[in-house]
C-alpha cells in the first residue's frame, strides 16, 4: 500500500480533483491477489541477467544453506506425504514429480504423472492429505476460445496402482489474450479434512474488459475467477456454473475480491493466510488473513489504494498517473483506459483490509507524490510487501521446533528481483521471516517482516519440514534447483539486517 495505516480503521481520500494532474488514490486497506506463474512471470519481467549461477546467501551466521537436486524446467510448489515422507512437485507442463529420501545426501526425483494421466494442461496447485493427491489448474476447448478449471485426485493408497477421480469441473468461461489470465492455481485442505480450498486467479489485471477481440463482449472477471471456493472434500464430478447466484446459493464461495491468492497457509493456531501479488500498477503485494465470507477489495481496492479505471473521468497515461509503470504489459498492451461502464462497488459491500508490514524489510511504497518511500523512514505501514515482489511459498512454524525468535512464525519468498521491483528496491529473490501479532483494535495482523536469506532465483515452492525449508526454483526453460535452508532451533545472537 502507500503510506497509509488501517490501525485506527480510519478510511480517508485524497480530493479527486487531482487525478487529472497525478492520481486519485484513497487511504484504504483491502487486497489483491497474486499469481499464477507462467502469467506472473511475463507481466513482471522479473527475470534475472543470465550468467554464472552465485548460490544463495545466508544473511544471519545461524542459519546454513545448500543445494541438493537440480530439476526439471518450469517447477513450482513443494509437498509432502505425511505418511510415506516422500515430497512431491509439479510442473506447469502438466507433470507431477516424487522426490524420495530427500533428508539424505542422494535425494532423487521421478516423474510419475503426465497431462495424460490427469487432463490438466496447466498445472498450478498440488496438496496432499493422508494418501490423497489433489491436483489443480485448466484446460481449454474450442481452440482456446474457453476455459475450464479442473481439480483431480489421485488416491494413492496403492502407489503401484494410484486412482484417479473428478473433484470438480467449471462451466466454459472466456479465456483472454493478455497475460493475466491467473487460472485455478491453489489448493488446500481444511485442518479438519472436511473440506478443499481452491483459489481461482482474475482472468484481468485490473477489473478491466478482456473480450478475446470482441468474442466476448464487455467480459471481466465472472463468477469463476478472483475467488476462494470451498467444496466437502469427497465431492465427485461436480461442474461449478459461471452463475454467481447459484454459485452462492450451494454455498461454494469462500472469500471474494482476491486476484490471485497463489499461495494459501495456516499458521499454528488455524488461521488461513493468503498472499497475493499487485497488477501493473504499483498497488503492495497484499497478505491476507482469510475469512468466510469476506470480502478483500478485488478489482476495486488493491494494496490498500483504489484502482482509479472505476471513475469515469480517469484518463490513464504515466506522464500524470506516477502509479503506472511504463514497461508493464497491462500498459503497454492498452489494458488501461478510460473507462466508465467499469462495474460500481456495490452499495454496503465492506471490504477487509491487509496484513499490515510494520518493516524493517520489504515496505517501499511509493507516495501520492510519486516518489518512491521507505515505511522505515516515514512511520508509515503498508499493506503487505513492496510492489511486485510477487510472494509465494507461504509456511509457517506449526510444530514450534524452531529458536524461540522464530518459534510459530512465518516465512515467504519473494520471486521478484528487478523488473518493476527494480524501481522500489536492489532487494529480492530472498526469504522473509514473517513475526505476526494480533491487532485486537483493527481485528487484523500486524507483522515485523526481517530478510534472513538472499540470492533465490524465481522461487516458486516452499516446505518447512521441522527446521529445514526446502526452496523450489522455478528454472526457466533450463531447469531450477531446490535448497535446503536449516534454520536455528536454539536461541542465537544476531544483527538485524539493514537495508
Amino acid at each position: 500500500m502507500a503510506a497509509y495505516s488501517f490501525h485506527q480503521g480510519s478510511i480517508t481520500t485524497i480530493n479527486r480533483k487531482l487525478m487529472k494532474t497525478k492520481l486519485l488514490l484513497r487511504k484504504v486497506c483491502l487486497l489483491a491477489v497474486i499469481l499464477s506463474i507462467p502469467n506472473f512471470i511475463n507481466a513482471q519481467g522479473s527475470r534475472p541477467a543470465p550468467g554464472p549461477r552465485v548460490p544463495p546467501t545466508a544473511l544471519r551466521p545461524d542459519i546454513k544453506i545448500e543445494n541438493i537436486l537440480h530439476i526439471e524446467p518450469k517447477c513450482l510448489r513443494l509437498v509432502q506425504n505425511e505418511i510415506t515422507g516422500d515430497v512431491w512437485y509439479i510442473a506447469v507442463t502438466g507433470e507431477v514429480y516424487q522426490i524420495k529420501n530427500i533428508g539424505s545426501k542422494t535425494p532423487t526425483s521421478v516423474k510419475v504423472f503426465t497431462e495424460a494421466d490427469h487432463g490438466i494442461k496447466r498445472l498450478q496447485g498440488i496438496t496432499i492429505y493422508k494418501n490423497t493427491m489433489f491436483l489443480c489448474g485448466n484446460y481449454t476447448t474450442e481452440n482456446g476460445k474457453y476455459n475450464h478449471g479442473r481439480v483431480v485426485r489421485f488416491d494413492m493408497t496403492n502407489p503401484a496402482k494410484p486412482v484417479m477421480s473428478v473433484v470438480l469441473n467449471t462451466a466454459d468461461y472466456p479465456t483472454n489474450i493478455g497475460s493475466f489470465d491467473h487460472g485455478w492455481d491453489a489448493l488446500k485442505v481444511s485442518l479438519d479434512g472436511k473440506y478443499l480450498f481452491i483459489n481461482s486467479g482474475s482472468r484481468t489485471d485490473h477489473g478491466e474488459i478482456q473480450d478475446k477481440g470482441g468474442i466476448f463482449p464487455n467480459a471481466r472477471i465472472g463468477a469463476l475467477t478472483a475467488r476462494i471456493f470451498r467444496v466437502p472434500i469427497n465431492t465427485k464430478d461436480l461442474v461449478l456454473p459461471d452463475d454467481e447466484a447459484k454459485l452462492k446459493a450451494a454455498g461454494y464461495i469462500y472469500a471474494e475480491g482476491l486476484r490471485n491468492a497463489f499461495e494459501m497457509n495456516f499458521d499454528g493456531q488455524g488461521n488461513m493466510f493468503a498472499v497475493s501479488n499487485s497488477p501493473d500498477y504499483d498497488m503492495t503485494d497484499d497478505m491476507f488473513w482469510i475469512r468466510e465470507g469476506h470480502h478483500y477489495g478485488f478489482p476495486w481496492y488493491t494494496g490498500g489504494l483504489e484502482m482509479p479505471q472505476q471513475f469515469a473521468d480517469y484518463q490513464p497515461s504515466p506522464d500524470t498517473d506516477p502509479y503506472i509503470p511504463r514497461s508493464g504489459t497491462a500498459w503497454v498492451r492498452k489494458f488501461f483506459n478510460n473507462d466508465p461502464a467499469y462495474p460500481q462497488r456495490p452499495e454496503g459491500l465492506k471490504f477487509s483490509p491487509g496484513v499490515q508490514n510494520l518493516g524493517p524489510d520489504a515496505n517501499e511504497y511509493r507516495g501520492h507524490s510519486g516518489k518512491v518511500m521507505d515505511g522505515d523512514i516515514t512511520g508509515a505501514t503498508i499493506s503487505g510487501f513492496t510492489p511486485h515482489s510477487c510472494p509465494i511459498g507461504l509456511v509457517f512454524d506449526t510444530k514450534n521446533v524452531l529458536s524461540p525468535e522464530f518459534r510459530g512464525d512465518g516465512f515467504v519468498l519473494r520471486y521478484s528481483k528487478g523488473g518493476m521491483l527494480g524501481a522500489f528496491t536492489k532487494e529480492g529473490g530472498d526469504l522473509l521471516h514473517l513475526d505476526m501479532a494480533y491487532n485486537k483494535l483493527a481485528d487484523n495482523y500486524d507483522m515485523k517482516v526481517t530478510r534472513i536469506a538472499d540470492g533465490f532465483k524465481e522461487p516458486t515452492g516452499a516446505l518447512l519440514i521441522k527446521n529445514v525449508l526446502y526452496v523450489l526454483e522455478y528454472g526457466g526453460n533450463n531447469g531450477g534447483d531446490i535448497w535446503k535452508v536449516t534454520l536455528p532451533t536454539t536461541a542465537t545472537k544476531v544483527t538485524a539486517s539493514k537495508k
